[in-house]
């Protein structure tokens, strides 16, 4: 993977495919700096850097941040939805996600996916998983679309925004608003593990009674 301090670069010689490619890549999986590649490119679009190229506009810049993010979450959608679920099943008991708590699994996304699909595209590592934890946990392939839609296009004017009217300076004020957000998802976490533990039997007979019969492993 390429330094940061390659993006410029990066943006210079191929523009709008770079914002494309790097962000498509990090929402399907793969840790890419998605984000600075994105607040880098709306700098050069604000004027605050000087391209060797034709200047890139704001505009589509934040469209193709946008298509390359929702491409991306699609991919790691289809390929958590087609392979994720099969490995957890065969091989769960291995890290205890057994039968139950793989349905647990599905029953919470199936009630809370479209809220941890949309608020992931703002949390620096949930940005690379959501998708593929959304789909090994099977949620509705329309939700998915509607909720991840939403994001990536959020996502993008937000911080595109901050790159294009702030300048250099947008780099100080992303960082922070990451780390916020990945504090905020820590809190968050720490908080849903202590209830799901003095819960637990509850809820794994709450996904029961929702999901009865063997847990789904086929692609539908």
């Amino acid at each position: 993977m390429f330094l940061s301090d390659q993006i410029p670069a990066f943006i210079e010689h191929y523009g709008y495919l770079a914002i494309f490619c790097v962000v498509a890549i990090e929402s399907a999986g793969i840790p890419f700096p998605g984000e600075t590649i994105l607040v880098s490119a709306a700098i050069f679009a604000g004027g605050s850097h000087a391209l060797h190229h034709e200047s890139l506009n704001i505009f589509a810049v934040i469209a193709t941040a946008a298509g390359g993010a929702i491409l991306g979450d699609n991919l790691g959608f289809w390929a958590g939805r087609t392979f994720g679920v099969a490995l957890l099943a065969r091989y769960g008991r291995l890290v205890h996600l057994d039968e139950g708590r793989l349905k647990l699994g599905q029953y919470l996304f199936r009630r809370y996916g479209g809220a941890i699909v949309f608020f992931g595209r703002f949390v620096a590592v949930l940005r690379a998983f959501a998708a593929i934890l959304a789909g090994a946990n099977r949620l509705e392939p329309w939700r998915f679309f509607i909720f991840n839609a939403a994001g990536a296009i959020v996502w993008a004017s937000l911080f595109g925004g901050l790159g294009f009217l702030f300048g250099a300076e947008a780099h100080r004020i992303a960082g922070p608003l990451g780390l916020i957000g990945l504090a905020g998802a820590l809190a968050v976490f720490a908080f849903c593990w202590r209830f799901y533990k003095r819960n637990e039997i509850r809820l794994i007979a709450e996904a029961e009674a929702a999901l009865p019969g063997p847990i789904q492993t086929q692609v539908r």
